[in-house]
Protein backbone atom coordinates (compact mmCIF):
# COMPACT_ATOMS: atom_id res chain seq x y z
CA UNK A 1 0.00 0.00 0.00
CA UNK A 2 1.35 3.58 -1.02
CA UNK A 3 2.26 6.10 1.81
CA UNK A 4 -0.42 8.12 2.50
CA UNK A 5 0.05 11.50 4.49
CA UNK A 6 -1.39 11.40 7.69
CA UNK A 7 -2.14 14.49 10.03
CA UNK A 8 -0.08 14.83 13.28
CA UNK A 9 -3.33 12.89 15.07
CA UNK A 10 -3.66 10.22 12.85
CA UNK A 11 0.09 9.18 13.26
CA UNK A 12 -1.02 5.66 14.03
CA UNK A 13 -1.82 4.95 10.44
CA UNK A 14 1.50 5.71 9.51
CA UNK A 15 3.13 2.57 7.08
CA UNK A 16 5.23 1.21 10.01
CA UNK A 17 2.64 1.65 12.39
CA UNK A 18 0.06 -0.42 10.13
CA UNK A 19 2.36 -3.00 9.66
CA UNK A 20 3.91 -3.33 13.17
CA UNK A 21 1.20 -2.32 15.61
CA UNK A 22 2.49 -2.84 18.54
CA UNK A 23 5.01 0.00 17.80
CA UNK A 24 1.95 2.21 18.40
CA UNK A 25 2.13 4.74 21.62
CA UNK A 26 -0.25 4.45 23.74
CA UNK A 27 -1.14 6.24 27.32
CA UNK A 28 -1.08 4.73 30.72
CA UNK A 29 -4.20 2.93 31.33
CA UNK A 30 -6.82 5.57 33.51
CA UNK A 31 -9.62 4.40 34.68
CA UNK A 32 -11.50 7.69 35.60
CA UNK A 33 -10.07 8.87 32.05
CA UNK A 34 -12.02 5.43 30.57
CA UNK A 35 -15.67 5.88 32.51
CA UNK A 36 -15.46 9.59 31.68
CA UNK A 37 -15.07 9.06 28.55
CA UNK A 38 -17.05 6.23 27.79
CA UNK A 39 -20.25 7.09 30.00
CA UNK A 40 -20.65 10.89 30.33
CA UNK A 41 -22.32 11.25 32.44
CA UNK A 42 -21.30 9.79 35.71
CA UNK A 43 -22.59 11.98 38.29
CA UNK A 44 -25.10 10.49 40.45
CA UNK A 45 -24.71 6.97 39.10
CA UNK A 46 -24.33 4.11 40.64
CA UNK A 47 -21.71 1.21 39.37
CA UNK A 48 -20.67 -2.09 40.29
CA UNK A 49 -18.57 -4.20 39.00
CA UNK A 50 -19.29 -8.14 37.89
CA UNK A 51 -17.28 -11.05 37.60
CA UNK A 52 -17.48 -15.09 37.21
CA UNK A 53 -16.35 -18.31 38.61
CA UNK A 54 -16.72 -21.88 38.41
CA UNK A 55 -17.52 -21.57 42.20
CA UNK A 56 -18.48 -17.98 43.27
CA UNK A 57 -20.16 -18.53 46.29
CA UNK A 58 -16.81 -19.69 47.63
CA UNK A 59 -14.23 -17.48 45.84
CA UNK A 60 -15.59 -14.63 46.33
CA UNK A 61 -17.00 -14.22 49.60
CA UNK A 62 -14.03 -11.96 51.51
CA UNK A 63 -12.25 -12.04 48.16
CA UNK A 64 -11.02 -15.74 48.18
CA UNK A 65 -10.44 -15.94 44.98
CA UNK A 66 -7.45 -13.54 45.74
CA UNK A 67 -5.34 -15.93 47.87
CA UNK A 68 -5.99 -18.87 44.99
CA UNK A 69 -3.61 -19.24 41.41
CA UNK A 70 -5.08 -18.46 38.65
CA UNK A 71 -8.12 -15.83 37.77
CA UNK A 72 -5.97 -13.63 35.93
CA UNK A 73 -9.39 -12.06 34.31
CA UNK A 74 -10.70 -11.46 37.87
CA UNK A 75 -7.81 -10.32 39.94
CA UNK A 76 -7.22 -7.42 37.08
CA UNK A 77 -11.04 -6.75 37.75
CA UNK A 78 -10.18 -6.14 41.38
CA UNK A 79 -6.98 -4.57 40.80
CA UNK A 80 -7.90 -1.77 37.97
CA UNK A 81 -11.91 -1.81 38.59
CA UNK A 82 -13.10 -2.52 42.14
CA UNK A 83 -9.73 -0.95 43.70
CA UNK A 84 -9.67 1.73 40.97
CA UNK A 85 -12.91 3.02 41.82
CA UNK A 86 -12.77 2.81 45.32
CA UNK A 87 -9.48 4.42 44.99
CA UNK A 88 -10.54 7.81 43.78
CA UNK A 89 -12.17 7.05 40.36
CA UNK A 90 -16.09 7.32 41.83
CA UNK A 91 -15.54 10.10 44.24
CA UNK A 92 -13.93 12.13 40.79
CA UNK A 93 -17.18 11.04 38.68
CA UNK A 94 -19.56 11.79 41.13
CA UNK A 95 -20.66 7.88 41.27
CA UNK A 96 -21.34 6.03 44.17
CA UNK A 97 -21.70 2.31 44.66
CA UNK A 98 -18.56 0.06 43.77
CA UNK A 99 -19.41 -2.94 44.24
CA UNK A 100 -17.98 -6.11 43.29
CA UNK A 101 -20.72 -9.11 42.57
CA UNK A 102 -19.49 -13.11 41.02
CA UNK A 103 -21.96 -15.01 39.10
CA UNK A 104 -21.63 -18.46 38.02
CA UNK A 105 -19.67 -18.69 34.56
CA UNK A 106 -21.69 -19.33 31.42
CA UNK A 107 -18.87 -21.55 29.75
CA UNK A 108 -20.45 -20.18 26.13
CA UNK A 109 -20.15 -16.53 24.47
CA UNK A 110 -22.97 -14.70 25.25
CA UNK A 111 -25.25 -17.56 26.64
CA UNK A 112 -27.57 -15.89 29.03
CA UNK A 113 -26.59 -15.52 32.47
CA UNK A 114 -27.98 -17.69 35.33
CA UNK A 115 -29.94 -14.78 38.02
CA UNK A 116 -27.53 -16.24 40.94
CA UNK A 117 -25.17 -13.76 42.21
CA UNK A 118 -23.21 -13.43 45.55
CA UNK A 119 -21.41 -10.35 47.06
CA UNK A 120 -17.91 -10.28 48.85
CA UNK A 121 -20.15 -10.96 52.22
CA UNK A 122 -21.11 -14.58 50.18
CA UNK A 123 -24.97 -13.72 50.50
CA UNK A 124 -26.77 -15.18 47.50
CA UNK A 125 -28.42 -12.54 45.77
CA UNK A 126 -30.75 -12.42 42.14
CA UNK A 127 -29.17 -10.30 39.55
CA UNK A 128 -32.90 -9.14 38.20
CA UNK A 129 -33.70 -8.34 41.82
CA UNK A 130 -30.91 -6.92 43.24
CA UNK A 131 -28.61 -5.89 40.43
CA UNK A 132 -30.01 -4.83 37.29
CA UNK A 133 -32.55 -2.75 38.86
CA UNK A 134 -30.32 -0.94 41.49
CA UNK A 135 -27.48 0.22 39.42
CA UNK A 136 -27.13 2.45 36.89
CA UNK A 137 -23.57 1.31 35.29
CA UNK A 138 -22.41 -2.20 35.30
CA UNK A 139 -18.95 -3.17 34.27
CA UNK A 140 -18.72 -7.34 33.85
CA UNK A 141 -15.40 -8.60 33.10
CA UNK A 142 -15.54 -11.83 32.46
CA UNK A 143 -13.90 -15.48 31.49
CA UNK A 144 -16.79 -15.38 28.59
CA UNK A 145 -18.39 -12.13 26.59
CA UNK A 146 -21.89 -11.39 28.54
CA UNK A 147 -22.86 -8.75 25.80
CA UNK A 148 -25.92 -10.56 24.54
CA UNK A 149 -27.44 -11.19 27.46
CA UNK A 150 -26.87 -7.58 29.39
CA UNK A 151 -27.95 -6.02 26.51
CA UNK A 152 -31.32 -7.77 26.79
CA UNK A 153 -31.16 -6.75 30.65
CA UNK A 154 -30.40 -3.22 30.15
CA UNK A 155 -33.34 -2.94 27.74
CA UNK A 156 -35.55 -4.23 30.62
CA UNK A 157 -34.32 -2.20 33.42
CA UNK A 158 -32.74 0.54 32.09
CA UNK A 159 -29.03 0.50 32.84
CA UNK A 160 -25.73 0.97 31.13
CA UNK A 161 -22.62 -0.58 30.72
CA UNK A 162 -19.60 -2.01 29.19
CA UNK A 163 -18.46 -5.84 28.71
CA UNK A 164 -14.75 -6.44 29.02
CA UNK A 165 -13.92 -10.19 28.86
CA UNK A 166 -10.85 -11.39 28.62
CA UNK A 167 -9.22 -8.74 29.42
CA UNK A 168 -5.44 -8.61 29.91
CA UNK A 169 -2.90 -5.94 30.28
CA UNK A 170 -2.16 -5.44 26.58
CA UNK A 171 -5.57 -4.84 26.26
CA UNK A 172 -5.62 -2.26 29.29
CA UNK A 173 -2.54 -0.87 27.89
CA UNK A 174 -4.01 -0.36 24.55
CA UNK A 175 -7.51 -1.27 24.12
CA UNK A 176 -8.58 0.28 26.80
CA UNK A 177 -6.01 3.29 26.37
CA UNK A 178 -7.72 4.75 23.49
CA UNK A 179 -8.83 7.84 22.90
CA UNK A 180 -12.68 6.68 22.53
CA UNK A 181 -14.02 9.91 20.93
CA UNK A 182 -11.72 9.27 18.40
CA UNK A 183 -12.54 5.58 18.29
CA UNK A 184 -15.67 6.49 17.87
CA UNK A 185 -15.13 9.41 14.78
CA UNK A 186 -13.11 6.65 13.35
CA UNK A 187 -15.63 3.96 13.24
CA UNK A 188 -18.14 6.61 12.12
CA UNK A 189 -16.06 7.20 9.28
CA UNK A 190 -15.55 3.16 7.93
CA UNK A 191 -19.40 2.66 8.67
CA UNK A 192 -20.25 5.44 6.09
CA UNK A 193 -17.79 4.10 3.73
CA UNK A 194 -19.47 0.65 3.83
CA UNK A 195 -23.03 1.36 4.96
CA UNK A 196 -25.91 0.34 2.43
CA UNK A 197 -23.62 -2.44 0.60
CA UNK A 198 -25.86 -4.79 -0.71
CA UNK A 199 -23.06 -7.52 -0.48
CA UNK A 200 -19.42 -8.50 0.65
CA UNK A 201 -17.30 -11.04 -1.06
CA UNK A 202 -14.47 -12.63 0.70
CA UNK A 203 -11.40 -14.47 -0.70
CA UNK A 204 -9.37 -16.74 1.12
CA UNK A 205 -6.16 -17.54 -0.48
CA UNK A 206 -4.88 -21.78 1.23
CA UNK A 207 -1.61 -22.88 1.48
CA UNK A 208 -2.78 -25.65 -1.01
CA UNK A 209 -3.51 -22.97 -3.92
CA UNK A 210 -6.85 -22.78 -3.51
CA UNK A 211 -9.09 -19.56 -3.38
CA UNK A 212 -12.30 -20.33 -1.26
CA UNK A 213 -14.78 -17.58 -1.68
CA UNK A 214 -17.66 -16.60 0.49
CA UNK A 215 -20.87 -14.19 -0.24
CA UNK A 216 -22.28 -12.18 2.21
CA UNK A 217 -25.86 -10.98 1.09
CA UNK A 218 -26.53 -7.22 3.06
CA UNK A 219 -29.90 -5.95 1.17
CA UNK A 220 -28.28 -2.66 1.19
CA UNK A 221 -29.06 -2.79 5.33
CA UNK A 222 -27.39 0.06 7.00
CA UNK A 223 -24.02 -1.08 8.98
CA UNK A 224 -23.70 -0.40 12.39
CA UNK A 225 -20.47 -0.22 14.47
CA UNK A 226 -19.27 -1.19 18.06
CA UNK A 227 -17.30 2.52 18.97
CA UNK A 228 -17.43 2.31 22.46
CA UNK A 229 -19.21 5.72 23.42
CA UNK A 230 -22.10 4.75 25.86
CA UNK A 231 -23.04 8.27 26.64
CA UNK A 232 -26.28 10.49 27.54
CA UNK A 233 -28.82 7.79 29.51
CA UNK A 234 -30.55 5.73 27.13
CA UNK A 235 -29.79 2.03 28.26
CA UNK A 236 -26.78 0.26 26.49
CA UNK A 237 -23.57 -1.72 26.32
CA UNK A 238 -20.77 -1.25 25.71
CA UNK A 239 -18.30 -3.78 24.09
CA UNK A 240 -14.44 -2.62 25.27
CA UNK A 241 -12.26 -2.84 23.49
CA UNK A 242 -14.45 -1.63 20.60
CA UNK A 243 -13.68 -0.48 17.29
CA UNK A 244 -15.71 -2.18 14.78
CA UNK A 245 -18.32 -2.17 11.95
CA UNK A 246 -20.86 -4.75 11.20
CA UNK A 247 -23.35 -6.49 9.04
CA UNK A 248 -25.95 -9.27 10.26
CA UNK A 249 -26.33 -10.97 7.24
CA UNK A 250 -29.03 -11.38 5.54
CA UNK A 251 -27.85 -14.48 3.32
CA UNK A 252 -24.92 -16.35 2.72
CA UNK A 253 -23.46 -19.16 0.40
CA UNK A 254 -19.93 -20.12 -0.85
CA UNK A 255 -17.05 -21.33 1.43
CA UNK A 256 -14.87 -19.99 4.20
CA UNK A 257 -11.64 -22.44 5.96
CA UNK A 258 -12.36 -22.70 9.49
CA UNK A 259 -9.32 -22.97 12.21
CA UNK A 260 -10.73 -25.07 15.21
CA UNK A 261 -9.33 -24.56 18.73
CA UNK A 262 -7.33 -27.70 18.41
CA UNK A 263 -5.63 -26.57 15.42
CA UNK A 264 -7.64 -28.69 12.65
CA UNK A 265 -7.91 -26.82 9.51
CA UNK A 266 -11.59 -27.13 7.73
CA UNK A 267 -13.16 -26.03 5.13
CA UNK A 268 -16.74 -24.59 5.85
CA UNK A 269 -19.57 -25.09 3.01
CA UNK A 270 -22.19 -22.44 3.52
CA UNK A 271 -25.58 -22.17 1.99
CA UNK A 272 -28.07 -19.86 3.00
CA UNK A 273 -26.47 -18.48 5.24
CA UNK A 274 -26.00 -21.58 7.30
CA UNK A 275 -22.50 -23.52 7.48
CA UNK A 276 -24.07 -26.59 6.74
CA UNK A 277 -20.87 -29.19 6.71
CA UNK A 278 -17.01 -28.91 7.61
CA UNK A 279 -14.38 -30.88 5.27
CA UNK A 280 -10.95 -31.62 6.84
CA UNK A 281 -8.01 -29.92 5.28
CA UNK A 282 -5.40 -30.74 7.86
CA UNK A 283 -5.51 -32.24 11.63
CA UNK A 284 -7.91 -34.12 13.18
CA UNK A 285 -10.89 -35.95 11.59
CA UNK A 286 -12.61 -36.19 14.83
CA UNK A 287 -12.98 -32.84 15.55
CA UNK A 288 -14.72 -32.14 12.06
CA UNK A 289 -16.47 -35.00 12.32
CA UNK A 290 -18.19 -33.50 15.86
CA UNK A 291 -18.40 -30.47 14.33
CA UNK A 292 -20.52 -32.10 11.24
CA UNK A 293 -22.70 -33.95 14.21
CA UNK A 294 -23.44 -30.58 15.93
CA UNK A 295 -24.78 -29.07 12.30
CA UNK A 296 -26.74 -31.96 12.10
CA UNK A 297 -28.68 -32.50 15.34
CA UNK A 298 -29.20 -28.33 16.29
CA UNK A 299 -28.72 -26.84 12.45
CA UNK A 300 -29.42 -23.40 14.24
CA UNK A 301 -25.63 -23.70 15.42
CA UNK A 302 -24.44 -22.57 12.10
CA UNK A 303 -26.44 -19.57 11.25
CA UNK A 304 -24.41 -17.02 10.04
CA UNK A 305 -25.24 -13.97 12.39
CA UNK A 306 -22.25 -11.44 11.69
CA UNK A 307 -20.20 -9.96 9.72
CA UNK A 308 -17.57 -7.83 11.52
CA UNK A 309 -14.44 -5.21 10.12
CA UNK A 310 -11.91 -4.14 12.27
CA UNK A 311 -11.45 -0.45 12.55
CA UNK A 312 -8.62 0.19 15.22
CA UNK A 313 -4.80 0.41 14.95
CA UNK A 314 -4.40 -2.47 17.49
CA UNK A 315 -1.47 -4.87 18.77
CA UNK A 316 -2.65 -7.68 19.18
CA UNK A 317 -3.66 -8.78 22.66
CA UNK A 318 -4.23 -13.15 22.30
CA UNK A 319 -7.77 -12.32 22.80
CA UNK A 320 -10.28 -11.67 20.17
CA UNK A 321 -12.53 -9.17 22.05
CA UNK A 322 -9.22 -6.67 21.39
CA UNK A 323 -8.00 -8.75 18.28
CA UNK A 324 -11.04 -8.48 16.26
CA UNK A 325 -11.36 -4.85 16.22
CA UNK A 326 -7.91 -4.31 14.68
CA UNK A 327 -7.94 -2.61 11.23
CA UNK A 328 -7.44 -5.38 8.35
CA UNK A 329 -8.94 -7.96 10.05
CA UNK A 330 -12.76 -9.21 9.84
CA UNK A 331 -14.90 -11.59 11.26
CA UNK A 332 -17.91 -13.74 10.85
CA UNK A 333 -19.64 -15.04 13.68
CA UNK A 334 -22.48 -17.82 14.17
CA UNK A 335 -25.58 -18.03 16.32
CA UNK A 336 -27.39 -15.87 18.08
CA UNK A 337 -27.64 -12.35 16.61
CA UNK A 338 -30.47 -10.58 18.53
CA UNK A 339 -27.88 -8.28 20.53
CA UNK A 340 -27.26 -6.98 17.20
CA UNK A 341 -30.47 -6.40 16.25
CA UNK A 342 -30.59 -9.66 14.08
CA UNK A 343 -33.38 -12.67 13.88
CA UNK A 344 -31.76 -15.45 15.74
CA UNK A 345 -32.85 -15.90 18.90
CA UNK A 346 -31.70 -17.93 21.99
CA UNK A 347 -34.85 -19.98 22.07
CA UNK A 348 -34.35 -20.67 18.40
CA UNK A 349 -32.25 -23.31 19.57
CA UNK A 350 -32.16 -26.81 20.37
CA UNK A 351 -30.22 -26.82 23.67
CA UNK A 352 -29.71 -23.39 26.09
CA UNK A 353 -26.04 -24.02 25.54
CA UNK A 354 -26.05 -24.00 21.99
CA UNK A 355 -27.52 -20.64 21.94
CA UNK A 356 -23.48 -19.01 21.85
CA UNK A 357 -22.64 -16.14 19.77
CA UNK A 358 -19.17 -17.12 18.35
CA UNK A 359 -16.98 -15.10 16.54
CA UNK A 360 -14.44 -16.71 14.04
CA UNK A 361 -11.53 -14.42 13.42
CA UNK A 362 -9.67 -14.29 10.36
CA UNK A 363 -6.19 -12.11 11.28
CA UNK A 364 -2.55 -12.83 10.69
CA UNK A 365 -1.37 -14.23 14.06
CA UNK A 366 -5.13 -16.47 14.51
CA UNK A 367 -4.99 -17.96 11.20
CA UNK A 368 -1.55 -18.12 9.63
CA UNK A 369 -2.46 -21.13 7.51
CA UNK A 370 -4.72 -18.76 5.14
CA UNK A 371 -4.49 -15.41 3.93
CA UNK A 372 -7.71 -12.90 3.26
CA UNK A 373 -6.97 -12.20 -0.30
CA UNK A 374 -9.38 -9.64 -1.31
CA UNK A 375 -12.45 -8.53 1.19
CA UNK A 376 -14.69 -6.58 -1.61
CA UNK A 377 -18.06 -4.33 -1.31
CA UNK A 378 -20.99 -4.24 -4.04
CA UNK A 379 -23.05 -1.40 -3.59
CA UNK A 380 -25.61 -0.58 -6.59
CA UNK A 381 -22.87 -0.16 -9.48
CA UNK A 382 -20.16 0.60 -7.00
CA UNK A 383 -17.08 -1.98 -6.72
CA UNK A 384 -14.78 -1.55 -3.65
CA UNK A 385 -11.65 -3.36 -2.55
CA UNK A 386 -11.66 -2.76 1.69
CA UNK A 387 -9.10 -5.58 2.24
CA UNK A 388 -5.90 -7.05 0.81
CA UNK A 389 -3.68 -9.59 2.64
CA UNK A 390 -4.85 -8.78 5.88
CA UNK A 391 -4.32 -4.87 5.28
CA UNK A 392 -6.65 -1.97 4.69
CA UNK A 393 -6.88 -1.25 1.09
CA UNK A 394 -6.80 2.48 -0.26
CA UNK A 395 -10.92 2.90 -0.44
CA UNK A 396 -10.55 2.41 3.90
CA UNK A 397 -7.58 4.65 4.41
CA UNK A 398 -9.16 7.35 2.27
CA UNK A 399 -12.23 7.25 4.31
CA UNK A 400 -10.18 7.16 7.42
CA UNK A 401 -8.70 10.11 6.44
CA UNK A 402 -11.68 12.21 4.95
CA UNK A 403 -12.58 15.40 6.83
CA UNK A 404 -9.51 15.73 8.38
Amino acid sequence: MPQLAAPSDLDYLDEKILLHPENRKFPPFDLVRLLDTVFTPTQNCRVCVLVDFDEPAELIKNFEFLNRDGFPIQKKAHQHFYQGLKNGAMAKLGMTGGELFAYRCTYGSNLDLADDVWNTQGEHLSLDRDIYPNYDLILCISTFSATAPLTAKCKQYGFRGATLHGLNDIILNSGLAVDYHQVSADAERLRLAVTQADAIEIDFALEDGRVLTAWLGLDGQEAQKSHGLCNGTTPDIANLPAGEVYFVPADARGQFPMKYEDGTLGVLEVVDRCIVHSTLIQGNQATIDAHNARLLDDPMTGTLGELGLGTQVLPVSGADIQDEKVLGTCHLATGRDDHLGGDILPEMFKRHENSTHDDILFAPHKTPNFNIRQVRMKRGPQTEILIENFRPARYLMEALLAGR
